[in-house]
């Protein structure tokens, strides 16, 4: 059966389907050949430009392997730092990210067996920081780059500081407010024994004070003319005598 022409329907959907993401397992590395199902990936493997390219490789595999390991890791790393900085993501999650370029090296090229294995020498190397994922679905490690540029150090740093900083108000604020507290309790105990030292002397004077209420009568005498020095003077007769008128 020969291929769909050009322009055909049956080419565009090929096409499109080309351009989705197959299975690794029938994705050829050293010919960087993704085959859209098994008997597609066996007839590849047989062919006589892939034998070429397995006998070139046949002659240093350690060392090809190598390649593709630190192109694998370099590519890997480079995608994680653009797309989510030093954020916690999920390694499968993020793995299927990387896998969805087809152009890609994929694992199965590298020395690494599993993601878990690469996930595991990530953290051992100081690149990037991994934790068991429990809040996921897919589980696994959840892991964050490390970023040991010279400005991400010093972003680090400065963040550093101002959290320091917000501490010390924090706790600066926090010795105004106990003062202030002692202040105001002070002056409650200050009102409180005012209050009771005035309701004391209250009482004492209630208790000086007469229970009756009759009115105090005070008593003085005057003493004699002499001692007043008050003269009395000689009473006036009203009735003259008869002799002294007649001369008048």
């Amino acid at each position: 059966m020969g291929r769909a022409e050009v322009g055909t329907p049956k080419y565009i959907a090929n096409k499109m389907k080309s351009k989705g993401l197959q299975r690794l397992r029938w994705y050829c590395q050293v010919c960087e050949k993704q085959c859209r199902d098994e008997n597609g990936f066996r007839c590849h493997t047989q062919s006589e430009a892939h034998v070429r390219q397995m006998l070139i490789i046949g002659e240093n595999p350690q060392k090809k392997i190598a390649d593709f390991t630190e192109q694998f890791k370099r590519d890997f790393i480079s995608l994680l730092r653009s797309s989510h900085g030093e954020k916690p993501i999920n390694a499968n999650k993020f793995y299927q990210e990387y896998i969805a370029d087809r152009n890609h090296v994929h694992m199965n090229a590298t020395r690494f067996v599993s993601l878990t294995e690469f996930v595991k020498y990530l953290e051992s190397e100081g690149i990037c920081n991994v934790e068991v994922d429990e809040k996921s679905r897919e589980g696994g490690f959840t892991i964050a780059y490390i970023d040991n540029t010279p400005e991400a150090v010093r972003r680090r740093q400065l963040a550093q500081k101002r959290e320091r900083a917000g501490d010390d108000d924090s706790e600066r604020e926090r010795k105004v407010l106990e003062a202030q507290i002692k202040k105001a309790q002070e002056e409650i105990e200050k009102k409180a024994a005012g209050k009771s030292a005035e309701e004391e002397n209250n009482e004492k004077t209630k208790e000086l004070q007469r229970s009756d209420q009759q009115p105090i009568k005070i008593g003085f005498s005057l003493g004699s003319g002499k001692a007043s020095g008050l003269a009395k003077k000689p009473a006036i007769p009203l009735n003259r005598p008869k002799k002294l008128l007649k001369m008048k």
